[in-house]
Formats: structure tokens, sequence, C-alpha cells
């Protein structure tokens, strides 16, 4: 009976939070197409005006394509910076987890906008002001230090799980060097907190605007604030913003998706089993 009460007020809590979330969704959904309709020519109950003109503009792909980048570009820069800072504290220096931990507290507390004005503030007249590549590296460079927290947590989750101390062991008794072992022992089997960051990342790239519209970057998030007089066209908008936010993630799954996740174990496997003087599978057989 405990089970059942227990079972029902999971499923209650479930469909509460699905309704939470659904129901602002298809509000916007069913106001993006009534445009419409209190037409005074020929009204109609669905018309798709609103997302055929965010589509034929131009500054749309553009920002799309732009913001795309500098997230995949984040992504890349994050993954390059942690997956080895990660990695060396758990094996060699687990007293920095407290100072690491205390780091990305910061960007959650320090206000985006402070952010970008400082870094303006700091290299005034240089090369990352004065020209288009360089406040694009600023851009991209913020978008790593707000994102830290989250890329930051997973990864460190991931390697958690793992024992970095017996793959290091076994790598090394093995022959590899420091970058083999990182590249082919360590990232594998942390290949799903490099993934749930990059998710995260992708997402914080899409859809981040105070940091975008103080450098003046046509990121994907700004196409909304041109379409400030317009009233279906941002609602519009919004969904498209949400259903790519989600395509996107989705695709960037599958791409770097790794069958090798068997393959990762069957590695980790071999590494250990050599180090301690085991056959491999194709040598027993």
């Amino acid at each position: 009976m405990e089970k059942k009460r227990t079972s029902l007020v999971a499923w209650g809590a479930l469909l509460i939070g699905m309704l939470y979330m659904g129901i602002p969704l298809v509000a916007t959904l069913i106001f993006s197409v009534s445009s419409k309709l209190h037409s005074v020519t020929a009204p109609t109950p669905i018309s798709f005006s609103a997302y055929a003109t965010i589509f034929n503009d131009p500054k749309f792909g553009a920002g799309l394509w732009f913001s795309l980048g500098a997230g995949l570009l984040t992504i890349l820069i994050s993954t390059v910076l942690l997956v080895p800072l990660i990695y060396w504290v758990q094996l060699r220096m687990p007293y920095l987890r407290s100072v690491i931990e205390f780091m990305t507290l910061l960007p959650i507390v320090i206000p985006a906008i402070v952010l970008v004005f400082g870094l303006l503030g700091q290299y005034r007249g240089t090369f990352l002001t004065n020209s288009d590549s360089g406040l694009y590296v600023l851009l991209t460079g913020s978008y790593v230090i707000i994102a830290f927290p989250y890329t930051y947590r997973p990864i460190n989750t991931a390697f958690q799980a793992i024992n970095v101390k017996v793959l290091t062991e076994a790598a090394q008794s093995l022959g590899s060097g420091w970058f083999t072992i990182i590249v082919r022992v360590i990232l594998p089997n942390v290949w799903t907190g490099v993934l749930n960051a990059a998710f995260i990342t992708l997402a914080i790239a899409l859809g981040e605007f105070t940091i975008s519209n103080a450098l003046a970057q046509n990121t994907f998030s700004m196409y909304l604030f041109y379409m400030e007089t317009k009233i279906y066209e941002p609602v519009a908008f919004t969904v498209v913003a949400f259903i790519l936010t989600w395509f996107f993630i989705v695709v960037l799954q599958q791409v770097t998706k790794r069958p090798a996740q068997r393959a990762t174990r069957e590695r980790s496997a071999q590494l250990i089993g050599g180090a301690i003087g085991l056959p491999s599978a194709s040598e027993s057989e």
C-alpha cells in the first residue's frame, strides 16, 4: 500500500511538472500562429506568416550560425582546458578541489554585465576591442567563463566515477605518455560528462543576450532585440529558438555519440589487463 501511494505521488509530481512546463509552451505556440485571427480582410484561425517573416530574414540565419559557431568553439576550449585540469587535480592535487569548487561559484555570483564591462575596460585600446575578430575572441572567452560552473560539474562527476590512478598507472606501464593517457584513456572514459557539459554550453551560447549586446555582436539572441516593435514575430522566434536548441543538442549527441563506449571499456580492460599480465580477448582466442 505504501509503494502504491509513493507511486501515485511520483506520478502526480511528474504530471504537475509537465503541466507547468507544457502550458506556457502550448500557449506561446497558439499565440504565434494567431496573427491573422482578427484580420479585417481575411481572418484565419491559423497563420504561419510570423514564422515566414523570421525564416525569410537573412539576419535570422546569420545570427543562428554565428551563435552556433561560438558555442562549438566554447565547447572545444572548455573541454581542452577542463579535462586535463580535473585529471591532474584528481591524480596529484586533490587538495585543490575546494579551491576550484569555489571558483565555479564566481561566474554565478558576478553578473554577466559586470564581467563584460570589466573585460572591455581591461583590454580597452587593444586588438581585442578595436576589431571584429578581437570582439569575437572576447565573446567566446566570456562564454567559457560563464559556462564554467555548468561544464566543470558534469565532467568532474564523470571523473569521480572512474579510478584515475589505476588507469594512469596501467597506461604508463605499457609505455603511454601523458598526451596518450589523456586523449586515448581518460577522455573516452569521461565522455558522458563532456557531452553533458557540451549540451549546457550550447544552450548558453544560443540563449545568452547580455554579453553579446554589450559587445555589439549579431548573435542568435540579439535577433529578438531587432524585432522589439513587432507583436507575433518575437513569440514565433521564441518557439523556433526552443525547437532549434533541442534540435542542435540532439544532433550534437548523435554526432559525438561513440559506438566506442564499448571500445572504451575494452581499451581500459586491455590496459589494466596488460599491466597485470592478463591476456587480451584476442590473445585468449
